[in-house]
């Protein structure tokens, strides 16, 4: 192992057990890391730098511009009232629906777009209740990335695999669609045990949301239009962005320059309700994270990976899984899956019937992400607004829930793949 390689694990390991102690803040923690691996020359600038996913940061940046703006019109806390109205108020319903609402929502949207529409429907949801909102954020930061696991445009990786395998959105939706709604419904059974009966307890009466009449919630009604109308776009948008040969981050900017011009909205005033921390932890976790693969350390993880199985095929689609889904847990899974591809097209022109080890690949990095709060963006950018109202979602906290929900649904999809590609 080359001195870069160990340097660049030990500023990841370094990275990631401050995220952990949480005794620095994680966007210090990221980009001191970050610095620290250019000033000692382990990754060029220019190499780090186009390690850094503009089309993520510019998805981030363009859809809380647009919830920053689209929220003044009350539509959230109209869809929380609904919502309610439609559990007949009662907190375990309202979870089960969130969880279900969430997951669909992902399987067509980026799971980042989702829970930042989600998230503030749920935050006033909790407070009309009296109700705790983090149980709710945890279950919809799962339910978002295993509905991302669907289909082909659900998640990064899936995108990234479609195009290599030529896959497409049927293949998807045909094959991780049956996993997705198992494992979905696993964590549902979860989160009614564990947060159930301390729901059913909540000190204000549901009935008090039967009489609210969502329209009185409504503060302006043209923006609300505008909003549903550009939403509508912003989803076809993102279905579509491929085959008008646009980034994802094209349709959310796209959307935020619309809604700001078009409302008349001040764009200080939406700059100021970015979540500039989040952004600043993406960045130099991607600086770190791409350091790992300029020197080669993941590429080293997945070639162990494949090594570890002897070319079987059966084997290497359970390693393939159990290990994408471990190291997606705590790192991007986009650098893994880029590295993963290139492996399984040179086996695959070999003779090796690789369409097993495909799914594997997908279903592993997307369902792992829910192992830890750094798993995904989703999980970072939810956790940060549940902070910024009060509610902190701490590494632990989070890894307690997140990473046996992880474990449980790999299991299933582990059980599934076999099933559907037995020996």
């Amino acid at each position: 192992m080359t001195i870069a390689q160990i340097v660049s694990i030990a500023v990841f390991l370094g990275v990631l057990a401050l995220v952990v102690s949480e005794k620095v803040n994680r966007a210090l923690a990221a980009l001191t890391g970050a610095v620290l691996l250019l000033a000692l020359h382990v990754v060029p600038f220019d190499a780090a730098m186009g390690h850094v996913d503009l089309n993520t940061l510019g998805v981030l940046l363009g859809m809380m511009l647009f919830v920053a703006v689209v929220k003044r019109s009350g539509v959230f806390e109209y869809l929380a009232i609904r919502c309610a109205r439609l559990a007949q108020g009662h907190p375990r319903r309202i979870m089960a629906l969130f969880m279900v609402l969430t997951a669909c929502l992902s399987a067509f949207l980026d799971n980042v777009t989702t829970v930042l529409l989600v998230g503030p429907v749920t935050l006033t949801l909790c407070r009309l209740l009296n109700l705790h909102p983090v149980p709710f954020f945890l279950a919809e930061i799962l339910s978002s990335n295993i509905g991302g696991t669907a289909t082909l445009i659900g998640d990064p990786p899936n995108i990234m695999i479609g195009s290599a395998s030529k896959l497409t959105f049927a293949d998807f939706l045909g094959m991780n669609g049956p996993a997705v709604a198992l494992a979905l419904a696993a964590v549902m059974i979860v989160f009614y045990l564990m947060y159930g009966r301390a729901m059913e307890k909540c000190p204000r009466n549901p009935n008090v949301v039967m009489e609210l009449n969502p329209a009185d919630y409504i503060k302006d009604r043209r923006l609300l239009r505008l909003s549903v109308g550009l939403t509508m776009l912003v989803v076809l948008g993102f279905v579509f962005h491929g085959a008008l040969g646009l980034e994802s981050c094209v349709v959310a900017l796209g959307a935020a320059a619309a809604i700001l011009l078009l409302s008349r909205t001040s764009i200080e005033e939406a700059l100021g309700q970015v979540e500039w921390v989040t952004l600043a932890f993406f960045t130099g976790l991607f600086v770190v994270v791409g350091a790992l693969t300029e020197t080669g350390v993941i590429a080293m993880v997945a070639q162990g990976i494949m090594g570890a199985t002897g070319g079987n095929v059966f084997a290497t689609m359970l390693v393939l899984l159990v290990g994408s889904a471990l190291v997606s847990a705590f790192l991007d899974n986009i650098p893994f899956v880029a590295t993963m591809i290139p492996i399984l097209l040179s086996l695959q022109a070999s003779g090796m019937d690789v369409t097993p080890l495909w799914w594997a690949v997908s279903l592993g990095a997307c369902l792992g992400g829910n192992g830890s709060i750094i798993g995904a963006s989703a999980n970072v950018v939810l956790a940060d607004i549940s902070k910024q109202n009060g509610h902190p979602i701490t590494f632990a906290q989070f890894f307690r829930v997140g990473f046996p929900c992880m474990l449980l649904t790999v299991g299933i999809a582990a059980v599934y793949l076999m099933v559907r590609f037995p020996m």
